[in-house]
């Protein structure tokens, strides 16, 4: 029988529209259906060996992603994996928060065939939109023979889940690996791939999708920002409201204003769990013997977001 390649859409830029023709701003995002996307690219038909099957999954601006979304994918994505005769996933998404979708995937899917993620940065109806080249790149990786893992493909770059950042408001390449650059590229529909396809970070998925599906409310984790004058008052207010956990984006190496250290450690011996990351674009935390609050083990701030998060279910 004949391989598929799910698309599996929830909207961003990619589908997105104005009513002033070519504009690359002022758009509302996830407009046009994924089906749709996928008939506007005649090529894609030619593009791979597999057939397509498409499935909406939400509609929406991608800054406005959430838990009930994140596990009806997560949920979507491994009934799918489980089919035999799926070689792959596609994903379309918004671009501001592909990276922490990305790594929430990577975390609770078993990944042994690829989930490729990909977006846009101009909308469907730009003079020169970048949605349906990244598309096509997309499915070809999906159904690149021995491809795995959880990735993100955007102007012709393949990122792994664990390093894409966006990094650019505006730019059609807006997404980095930072020091260890891309995983790849995709070429005329080849993949030239430079580092190994990413392994799978989750060694029991099926439990994982079921906690983050069946639990009503995700643990509660905030992100504050170390800077000058960064005084305890937002986590003092942050405990007292019931947070869970919080990560830090620190300055430097992990440095952060003593104000806002102890607020920190006030929070931590009261059982609010802590991790320090880094603002800084590239690099990572280096942790030192003795270190009263543990670093996010060289996951930036939103991703290690998501990784305490999993860790409090």
């Amino acid at each position: 029988m004949e391989r598929k390649v799910v698309v599996l859409g929830t909207g961003g830029t990619i589908a997105g529209t104005s009513d002033m023709a070519g504009a690359n701003v002022g758009y509302t995002a996830g407009q046009i259906g994924v089906e749709q996307l996928l008939s506007a690219i005649p090529a894609l038909a030619r593009a791979t060996g597999a057939s397509l099957v498409a499935e909406q999954i939400a509609q929406i601006d991608s800054k406005d992603m959430g838990f009930e979304v994140w596990a009806r994918l997560a949920q979507r994505c491994a009934l799918h994996l489980a089919d035999p005769l799926v070689a792959g996933i596609v994903i379309t998404h918004g671009t501001d928060t592909l990276e922490e979708t990305a790594w929430l995937l990577a975390n609770v899917l078993d990944t042994t065939k690829p989930v490729v993620l990909t977006c846009a940065m101009r909308p469907a109806t730009a003079l020169a939109p970048d949605g349906p080249q990244n598309l096509l790149d997309a499915v070809a990786v999906a159904s690149t023979p021995g491809a795995r893992g959880v990735v993100a493909v955007a102007a012709g770059e393949l990122h792994g889940a664990r390093q894409v950042q966006k990094v650019h408001p505006y730019r059609v390449n807006a997404f980095s690996s930072g020091e260890a650059g891309p995983l790849g590229w995709v070429e005329e529909g080849r993949v030239r791939l430079e580092q190994n396809w990413p392994l799978a970070q989750c060694s029991q998925a099926l439990t994982a999708i079921e906690t983050i599906v069946n639990t009503p409310a995700w643990p509660r984790v905030e992100i504050v920002l170390n800077h000058a004058g960064a005084s305890g008052a937002l986590v003092d207010a942050l405990v007292r409201d019931g947070v869970q956990g919080l990560v830090v984006a620190c300055t430097g190496n992990g440095t952060i204003h003593h104000a806002l250290e102890a607020a920190l450690l006030r929070a931590q011996a009261g059982g609010v769990r802590v991790l320090r990351s880094t603002r800084c674009a590239q690099g990572q935390v280096l942790p030192k013997p003795g270190d009263a609050l543990p670093d996010a083990r060289g996951l930036p701030p939103v991703q290690a977001r998501i990784s305490l998060m999993l860790a409090l279910f």
